[in-house]
């Protein structure tokens, strides 16, 4: 009884979470959303632009893609954190002022649009090659062709893949406090983190698990919902109708024959 009273107050004390909710709700989980939404949107104007020199037919274009998404996806993202929050510190105070928050995020999308721009490239060289074509034959310029017909065709495929990478970017905001964000700056782990530095306890570090829980598990649900979606369609496939039917309508047009 003993140990279980020891792991109840050190990862399950009601009281230390309470104190440590109000933060949780008001700073940290905005704060992760604010940069888990800024990174990904960011990642995926920038991993479009990868992804499209990707798959150009220019070597100078594809080249600077492929060295780009090899480097920012072969380094811890804790490494590439770190040096973009503090190379580009002196920088970052000239245009945005003490607070680090800016670099996070510019971390945060380096980082995921290297993954993104390979979602992206997969979604697009996995469109059939005759859109193109048809396109091309319709006078389409290359150009136009992939912007109005094979590129939306390609991201409709890996939606499912760039949740998956929203849910990655979440969980990795919580590195970013390794930059030192202000008290109001604070993303989730790290208001756990101090709440459970200043209680002696385990359990607002715990309380701030749960809440990454309940932003990432429906989402990760939400992608097995639109996987399955766009796998059978939106319509529901229709009932089987009986040869009963098709055999009485034979007989009526056959009596109906002079």
């Amino acid at each position: 009884m003993d140990l279980l009273d020891n792991l109840g107050k050190t990862f399950f004390d009601v009281q230390a979470m309470a104190d440590v909710l109000p933060q949780l709700l008001q700073v940290g989980l905005v704060n992760t959303l604010v940069i888990s939404i800024a990174a990904t949107v960011i990642g995926c104007v920038l991993g479009m632009v990868v992804a499209l020199m990707g798959i150009s037919p220019s070597g100078w274009l594809r080249w600077p893609a492929r060295v780009y998404t090899d480097l920012f996806r072969g380094l811890p993202a804790i490494l590439t954190i770190l040096l973009i929050g503090q190379g580009f510190a002196r920088f970052s105070q000239q245009v945005f002022g003490p607070s680090p928050y800016p670099l996070g995020i510019i971390a945060l999308s380096l980082i995921s649009s290297a993954y993104i721009g390979e979602i992206f490239r997969a979604g697009i060289l996995a469109v059939d090659k005759g859109q193109l074509e048809a396109c091309r034959a319709l006078g389409m310029g290359y150009g136009r062709a992939m912007r109005l017909v094979v590129v939306p065709q390609g991201v409709r495929r890996v939606l499912p893949a760039l949740v998956n990478q929203f849910i990655s970017i979440v969980k990795d905001s919580s590195l970013v406090y390794f930059l030192g964000l202000l008290v109001s700056e604070r993303e989730l782990f790290r208001v756990g983190q101090d709440a459970a530095v200043l209680s002696g306890n385990l359990s607002p570090l715990v309380l701030a698990g749960l809440f990454y829980l309940i932003v990432t598990v429906p989402l990760t649900h939400l992608v097995n919902y639109i996987d399955q979606r766009f796998r059978t369609g939106r319509r529901k496939p229709a009932p089987p109708v009986s040869g009963l039917r098709e055999i009485a309508e034979l007989e009526i047009v056959e009596s109906a024959r002079p």
